[in-house]
């Protein structure tokens, strides 16, 4: 006999033809399961199956109660504001089909990083509860409140945000820290620290209070720094003799009172300038772009000023292009090399030292040539014979220009395919000799060496894995012109020649 199944929900006609979303018959014609994808809270109700044949129809019924967590609280109500705390109340959402277990609390500020859960008293917040406390709270600070439900099945969606209202105000809590300070001039005591951040102040017409007496005294001077951003106080004195060690305590006030001040720090006040100029100033030139400023330290003392390190000046005379420039040292160095300078170009130096009270007087300049720049044509016309372990390397003569400093001899830089360090051979001649083990290939370039510096290099030449071969890529042959100088190089598989740096 056919046989014909059909279902309905709450009394509606489920109709399974339209490719309903969430409805779908499985298991054949001759079974009649429904199944329910995707359940929601609203599929919740009485489903009938009935099943209908030419002789009879039967019919089956089942409530289905489908669980999930609770709707979010409503009605959040915010009452009785203190500094720290704030009674809040709500309404229960819906349990949907299972009882609620637990509410949590939760405050946003504009100094938060999202929603945070408070502590409530009472501590814990069952599923009968609709009013608590919220503790710990930031005096004098914007909040929202919100309260978010629990059960067996899980959390549920936060209620809607209270009413936005700000804590009351009370006397500061935090003490400053990282006290520091030192320098500045004569007659001054510079002391330093750290900003406290806004949602700390606890209240307004927030400030600083410095506490300040010389080691040994009894009796402490107060000042006020009213500025809410301060981080820093000048405390001037003509009494104050330099470097002059101070107790020095900072702490906070507002509307409502002062906070504790800090442990006590030693803050030292300014200092005169070095009244020094340093002697026995010269100055050498290495290249094109290099000079070394040299000077004798000054055995200062406390009348002639502190030095924490010197200032070296430099600087050319030359109308069209001026250039100046200035580099520090500390401590005792006596010694800088200054670089990226212009070629063949008069420089003036001069030297004076620093403390935090500023810098002295400075030493008579002195001036030195830097040398012309170095050959801007590299070596050419490359020729090189290999034969079995031996490399003979020739080449022309570099010829320079007037500006340019003069060829003094020629570096060979190699290297073997499958390593990075590099190795330096140095001639004075424009040919060279190797003897090396060929198991690898080689690469090879040749620069010029100057006063002014290293020249530019050559094409990189690659000299291949082979037992007798010539730049011409043919078997070993005498070439005519073709020299090799007598002073050769010997490298062993380990060598141990200075590499280029």
């Amino acid at each position: 006999m056919d046989v014909e199944f059909a279902w309905s929900f709450d009394g509606r006609a489920v109709d399974l033809k339209r490719g309903s979303a969430h409805f779908e018959r499985i298991g054949g014609g001759s079974v009649g399961d429904l199944m329910i994808r995707n359940i929601q809270l609203s599929h919740s109700g009485k489903y009938v199956c009935t099943v209908r044949t030419p002789l009879e129809s039967l019919s089956a019924e089942a409530d289905v109660i489908v669980r999930g967590p609770p709707g979010p609280p409503e009605d959040v109500r915010v009452e009785h504001i203190s500094a720290t705390t704030s009674q809040v109340r709500w309404r229960p959402g819906p349990d949907n089909n299972s009882p609620i277990q637990i509410f949590t609390v939760q405050a946003r500020t504009p100094f938060s990083v999202g929603w945070q859960a408070v502590s409530t008293v009472p501590e814990v917040l069952g599923g009968q509860t609709s009013e608590a406390t919220a503790v710990g709270l930031s005096p004098w600070v914007e909040h929202e409140l919100r309260v978010v439900a629990g059960n067996s099945i899980g959390i549920g969606e936060p209620s809607k945000p209270s009413e936005l209202f700000r804590t009351k105000a009370s006397a500061p809590t935090v003490v400053p820290t990282n006290i520091q300070g030192g320098g500045g001039s004569r007659s001054e005591l510079v002391v330093t620290w750290e900003p406290i951040p806004e949602e700390l102040q606890n209240g307004g017409d927030f400030g600083y209070v410095v506490l300040l007496r010389p080691v040994g005294s009894a009796t402490w001077t107060k000042e006020r720094v009213p500025a809410v951003e301060s981080s820093r106080f000048v405390y001037r004195n003509d009494s104050i003799t330099p470097l002059s060690p101070f107790e020095v305590k900072v702490g906070v006030y507002n509307s409502e009172g002062e906070g504790v001040p800090s442990t006590v720090s030693i803050v030292y006040s300014g200092e005169d300038e070095p009244r020094l100029a340093p002697r026995g100033t010269s100055v050498q030139s290495f290249s094109a772009s290099e000079m070394e400023v040299s000077w004798t330290a000054i055995a200062w003392n406390r009348n002639t000023g502190r030095v924490l390190g010197y200032e070296v000046l430099y600087w050319t005379d030359d109308p069209r292009e001026p250039t100046m420039g200035k580099i520090r040292v500390r401590g005792n160095v006596t010694t800088t090399t200054i670089t990226g300078l212009r070629a063949n170009t008069v420089y003036f130096a001069s030297i004076r030292a620093y403390n935090t009270g500023g810098t002295g007087p400075s030493s008579p300049p002195v001036n030195v040539t830097t040398r012309k720049s170095p050959p801007s044509q590299p070596p050419a016309n490359i020729a090189w014979k290999l034969t079995n372990s031996k490399l003979c390397l020739n080449w022309e003569h570099v010829r320079t220009t007037e500006n340019e400093s003069e060829v003094l001899g020629y570096k060979i830089l190699y290297r073997q395919n499958r390593q990075s360090e590099t190795h330096v051979l140095e001639t004075n001649d424009t040919s060279a000799e190797l003897l090396v083990p060929f198991e690898e290939g080689y690469l090879i370039e040749i620069r010029t060496v100057s006063d002014g510096g290293d020249g530019s290099s050559s094409e990189e030449i690659r000299i291949p894995k082979m037992s007798s071969l010539s730049s011409r890529g043919a078997p070993d042959v005498a070439e005519p012109g073709l020299r090799c100088l007598s002073v050769a190089v010997l490298i062993l598989y380990r060598f141990a020649i200075q590499p280029l740096v």
